[in-house]
C-alpha cells in the first residue's frame, strides 16, 4: 500500500508542483492519476520511488517512510515503465527485461529463464530475444519496457504514460493485454496518464489533479462519472459522462432478433435486406456486405467493417456503441466465444437503458412481495 499524507513539492522560486497531496493507493489495486498538463501527475509519481524528493510530508510504503529506505533497496523493489519504454538501445530484449535481476545478483540462466517467461507473459515471440530496441515496433518496445519492469517480481508498479507513444489500436490492445496481467499478479499499481478514457477503462480508483497538484476528487471510475465532485471535475471527464457510465452498466436482456447470414464465397442472391451479415465457419461476425452492390461471390475486400460487435454479457454501452455504429443500424451481439446470438437496434438498447435506470417499485396489492 503507498500513502501520500500531506505531499507537497515545492521549487526553488516558489512555484508548488504538489500542494499538500494526501491519498491511499491499496494494495493489489490500479490508482490512476490523471489531470491536465502541470497538475503534478508525473512528479508525485517520481516522489514514491525519490526520483524527486518531496518538500514536506511523508510518503509510506508498507507502512515504511520511503525517505528512510535507502534508494536503491527502494527502487530495485518497484517496477517503473516510461512513455517509450526507455530501453538500453545497446541491449537485446532479452537483456533488457534481465536488467533488474542482473543488479540483484541472480545467475545468467536464472535472468534468462525468466526474461523468456515474461515474453510469454507480455505476448512476445521469442523470435524478438535476440532483437535490439530500433528493431522493434513502439508496441513491442512497450511490451519489453512492461516486462523488464516485472522482471524481479516487485509488488508495485509505477506506471507513467506507458501506453500513449503508439497509435490507437496498438494502445488499446496495449491496455486489454495490461488488464490480464494485473488479473493474473495483482500488483499495487500507481498510473499516470492525461487520457480520462484510459483512466476509466483501467484505474480501480481515480485521483483527478487540479492544477498546482491539488487532489480533486478520489473515487473509483462508475462513481467518478455518475457523481463528479464540481465543474471543474465535471468538464475534465466530460460532458459525455453519461454515456461513458453505460460501461458500468451489465447489459440486460436484449430483444435480439435472429440474423440472416452468409458466408465468404456464397452470393447475395434472394437476399431482399439493404445489408447483410457475413460470418465465418464458427458462425463469427466478420463485417457487413450491401446485396445490391454484390456481383457474383461475396469476397472479403467486400466487407463493411465498420461496425463493433458487442457482447451479451457485456456493458450497456458496448450494446448500444454496436447498434449506432453499424451501417445497417443493427448491433451485432455475440457470446463470449465470439459467436452470434443475434443483433439489436438503438432504440431498443435505450429501452433497456431506461427500464435499469427505473427505481424498483414494491407491490401495493401484495406488502410482502419483493420489489419490483
Amino acid at each position: 500500500m503507498i500513502v501520500f499524507d500531506g505531499v507537497t513539492k515545492r521549487y526553488p522560486g516558489g512555484t508548488v508542483a504538489v500542494d499538500n497531496l494526501s491519498l491511499v493507493a491499496p494494495n493489489g489495486k490500479i490508482t490512476v492519476l490523471v489531470g491536465p498538463s502541470g497538475c503534478g501527475k508525473t512528479t508525485s509519481l517520481r516522489m514514491v520511488n525519490r526520483m524527486i524528493r518531496p518538500t514536506s510530508g511523508t510518503i509510506t510504503l508498507d507502512g515504511r517512510d520511503t525517505a528512510r529506505m535507502k534508494e536503491s533497496d527502494l527502487r530495485r523493489g518497484m517496477g517503473y515503465v516510461i512513455q517509450h519504454a526507455g530501453l538500453f538501445p545497446h541491449r537485446t530484449v532479452l537483456e533488457n527485461i534481465g536488467t533488474v535481476p542482473r543488479l540483484l545478483g541472480w545467475d545468467r540462466r536464472r535472468t534468462d529463464a525468466r526474461a523468456h517467461e515474461l515474453m510469454e507473459q507480455v505476448g512476445l515471440d521469442e523470435v524478438f530475444a535476440s532483437r535490439y530496441p530500433s528493431q522493434l515496433s513502439g508496441g513491442q518496445q512497450q511490451r519489453v519496457g512492461v516486462a523488464r519492469a516485472l522482471a524481479a517480481d516487485p509488488p508495485v508498479l509505477l506506471m507513467d504514460e506507458p501506453f500513449s507513444a503508439v497509435d490507437p489500436v496498438v494502445r488499446e490492445q496495449l491496455q486489454d493485454e495490461f488488464l490480464r496481467l494485473q488479473d493474473e499478479l495483482g500488483k499495487t499499481i500507481l498510473f499516470v496518464t492525461h487520457d480520462i478514457d484510459e483512466a476509466i477503462k483501467l484505474g480501480d480508483q481515480i485521483a483527478v489533479l487540479r492544477v498546482g497538484g491539488v487532489l480533486a476528487q478520489l473515487a473509483d471510475p462508475a462513481y467518478l462519472l455518475n457523481h463528479p465532485v464540481d465543474d471543474f471535475v465535471a468538464d475534465f471527464v466530460g460532458r459525455d459522462r453519461g454515456y461513458r457510465a453505460l460501461s458500468f452498466q451489465p447489459t440486460p436482456r436484449l430483444p435480439l432478433r435472429p440474423e440472416r447470414t452468409l458466408l465468404i464465397g456464397e452470393t447475395t442472391q434472394g437476399v431482399a435486406q439493404d445489408w447483410a451479415l457475413v460470418v465465418d465457419d464458427a458462425n463469427h461476425p466478420l463485417g457487413w456486405v450491401e446485396p445490391r452492390r454484390v456481383t457474383g461471390e461475396i469476397r472479403s475486400e467486400m466487407l463493411h467493417r465498420g461496425g463493433t460487435v458487442a457482447r451479451a454479457s457485456g456493458p450497456l454501452r458496448g450494446a448500444l456503441d454496436a447498434a449506432l455504429s453499424s451501417p445497417s443500424r443493427r448491433g451485432v451481439i455475440v457470446d463470449d466465444s465470439g459467436s452470434l446470438v443475434g443483433t439489436v437496434q438503438a432504440h431498443e438498447v435505450l429501452n433497456a437503458i431506461e427500464e435499469a435506470a427505473r427505481p424498483e417499485v414494491a407491490d401495493p396489492t401484495n406488502p410482502g412481495a419483493p420489489a419490483r
